[in-house]
């Protein structure tokens, strides 16, 4: 069993994000914890620490990400199993976190399900937790421990930029809850900045939208946190080439990429669609050549490195 010496840095990872792991673990100068993390043939799933962790500063990498429950039970055992091996402090790095859409009720008699992952993660073991663009920024209020939400604009915005070089550029956001965000590109891009007005009248399903700014002769880049069936931006896509615009570029930090959402894209107006490796890429997303990937790698390793150092992090939360 390896031995570690008193307050070092420890990374372990789970099944969801190791390619995203080793690629912090490398920018960090660090090798990954070892640990067994299978599945029994029954389903149940199987965590032990191979290294002594005690007096450790623990950092925990897994998204909760599909297959959602099995990543978010292997992040929970190994939590609680750094936990009873006497980790001096243990921080949850969750670079995509699950369940994040089910933030309020809004209908009778359903759960709060980001307030109950949030619970989870923190009677576990975690003493902190590191996250990049919640979907809703109040979660970070379910939680009663330090959250770090980090952004990925950092790292979406150069590519970006560079697509976009020599154009007449606007930013649109494809709902209201993302006006934020997209504004925060459109500053930096010094572009203009457009909303889009939708009625969704059941989950994954838009009726019909309607733009607010002006679109016409530009280059549209749709900014959102999540594409998950692709039905919103590709609605959008479509909405911004009849109102005018020469080209649409979109571009996320989590590819959810579920379903439908390929063949939607690859159908769609949408020159190509950016996203980090927050998520694991998919094989037939991987193929379609529709989809640009960006890693979080460095930003992720540089929060971990100041947050063992006791530095702030402050200066990385550009939005």
């Amino acid at each position: 069993m390896n031995e570690r010496a008193k307050d070092e840095l420890i990374l372990f990872t789970g099944n969801s994000n190791r390619a995203l792991a080793t690629a912090v673990a490398k920018d960090l100068g660090v090798a990954l914890g070892a640990a067994e993390v299978r599945t029994f043939s029954d389903g149940e799933i199987l965590v032990e620490i191979d290294e002594n962790v005690r007096g450790g500063d623990v950092f925990v990498l897994q998204s909760i990400c599909t297959p959602g429950n099995d990543h978010l039970m292997e992040l929970l055992l190994m939590l609680d199993a750094l936990k009873r091996a006497s980790a001096k402090r243990i921080t949850a790095v969750m670079p995509y976190y699950g369940y994040a859409r089910q933030d309020r009720k809004v209908a009778p008699r359903v759960p709060i399900s980001a307030k109950l992952i949030a619970d989870l993660v923190t009677t576990a073991g975690a003493s902190r937790v590191l996250t990049m663009d919640l979907h809703a920024g109040q979660i970070q209020g379910f939680f009663n421990i330090p959250v770090d939400n980090l952004y990925a604009t950092p790292v979406l915005l150069p590519y970006v930029r560079e697509r976009v070089a020599g154009d007449k550029v606007a930013v649109i956001s494809p709902d209201a809850g993302g006006v934020e965000r997209a504004r925060a590109f459109a500053k930096r891009l010094n572009a203009s900045l457009a909303i889009i007005d939708k009625r969704r009248p059941s989950p994954n399903e838009v009726a019909e939208m309607h733009i607010i700014g002006e679109v016409d002769g530009r280059c549209a880049i749709l900014v959102d946190d999540i594409v998950d069936t692709a039905g919103t931006i590709v609605m959008a896509a479509g909405a911004l080439r009849r109102a005018g615009a020469r080209k649409v570029i979109a571009c996320c930090t989590h590819g959810v990429l579920s379903g439908p959402s390929i063949d939607r894209l690859k159908a769609s107006d949408i020159e190509e669609l950016v996203v980090t490796d927050t998520i694991p890429l998919g094989a037939e997303a991987g193929r379609s050549g529709r989809v640009q990937v960006r890693s979080v790698a460095h930003l992720l390793a540089e929060a971990i490195r100041r947050t063992h150092d006791e530095e702030s992090i402050s200066s990385l939360f550009l939005s």
